[in-house]
């Protein structure tokens, strides 16, 4: 059996809808447009209708549209991998006690970086630093791979590209036209032995396939964070980036009507390295997000088993 058959089979049987029970009725729950989301989704999915016999419905949204839905209609149930940075109008839903945080979900949070490869981290150690960049800008190609034009993050690298000095330290801004060539750069630095020096964030793919080191920038320095995300900041400032929020949410009318699922998303979060991992193995084997969800429940039972009730573990145990 090939892997296609392989995981249409596991698909067919393992992810066959469970008649709904008296204890868990309707539950609606959002999928983002994005790798990541449509995981989290399936996963959240499968676990409850078959550990919970929820009768789930999977609505197609994004950020901006599960939020609007949730203000005008309080639905969809579950929403999960929400960046509220990218919707501050969640915030005043959950002011307005409307929505609920049930749990963050990336251990981590989400990851920003300045990146330069493990191996050349190897050969010079002090690469692992920004003051070892700006000293030595030849051993990093002299080049710094930017952000695209309209990106929340060209931004603030441009402000940091500006109060670190990068220019006036021998190197290069490159701004990238689109996600795509600034990807298809660290991929090719990485897999040829390249330097590189550039900016990525997590979870993301590349992050899981490739070795490459975080530059330790210095502490966060949250005033300096925040005026370099604003364009009009006239006194932009040297920080490292902190984590971002992400979260699962849910509608407090879903916490109170259906709480041992609310309970299941208090539990629901990815280990950082492990949702790279995962990206990487969907990226690499070319594979569908369904494949994807089911490649997880495989090899991470120990994990999800944890996040579940006992009797939704009862009901799970030796599917996979």
């Amino acid at each position: 059996m090939n892997k296609r058959s392989l995981y249409a089979f596991a698909l067919t049987g393992a992810l066959a809808p469970m008649a709904a029970n008296a204890e868990c009725g309707e539950i609606s729950v959002a999928e983002m447009n994005w790798t990541s989301g449509g995981i989290i989704t399936g996963v959240t999915e499968f676990l409850l209708t078959q550990g919970y016999g929820c009768d789930v419905t999977v609505v197609p949204s994004a950020t901006t549209t599960a939020i609007t839905s949730l203000a005008e209609n309080n639905e969809p149930d579950i929403v999960p991998e929400l960046w509220p940075n990218g919707a501050p109008a969640y915030y005043d839903l959950a002011e307005q006690g409307k929505v609920v945080k049930a749990s963050d979900v990336f251990s981590e949070g989400a990851t920003e970086h300045w990146l330069v490869p493990g191996f050349l981290v190897e050969e010079h150690p002090e690469l692992a630093t920004v003051e070892g960049i700006l000293n030595n800008p030849e051993l990093v190609g002299g080049r710094f791979h930017n952000c695209p034009d309209g990106w929340g993050c060209r931004i603030a690298n441009d402000s940091l590209v500006e109060a670190f000095d990068l220019e006036g330290n021998g190197i290069e801004v490159f701004n990238h036209g689109s996600g795509e060539t600034l990807q298809a750069a660290l991929v090719s630095a990485a897999e040829n032995e390249e330097p590189y020096f550039g900016y990525y964030w997590g979870p993301t793919a590349p992050l899981g396939q490739y070795d490459m080191v975080s530059v330790d920038m210095g502490p966060v320095d949250q005033q300096a964070y925040e005026c370099n995300q604003d364009v009009d900041c006239n006194e932009v400032g040297k920080t490292g980036w902190p984590a971002a929020p992400v979260f699962n949410v849910v509608t407090s009318d879903l916490a109170e009507r259906e709480p041992e699922a609310f309970e299941l998303m208090q539990h629901v979060t990815f280990e950082n390295d492990t949702m790279n991992g995962l990206l990487a193995w969907h990226a690499d084997n070319n594979a569908t997000i369904d494949e994807a969800v089911v490649h997880f429940l495989q090899n991470n039972s120990d994990v999800w088993m944890d996040w579940v009730s006992e009797d939704a573990r009862a009901n799970l145990q030796g599917m996979f």
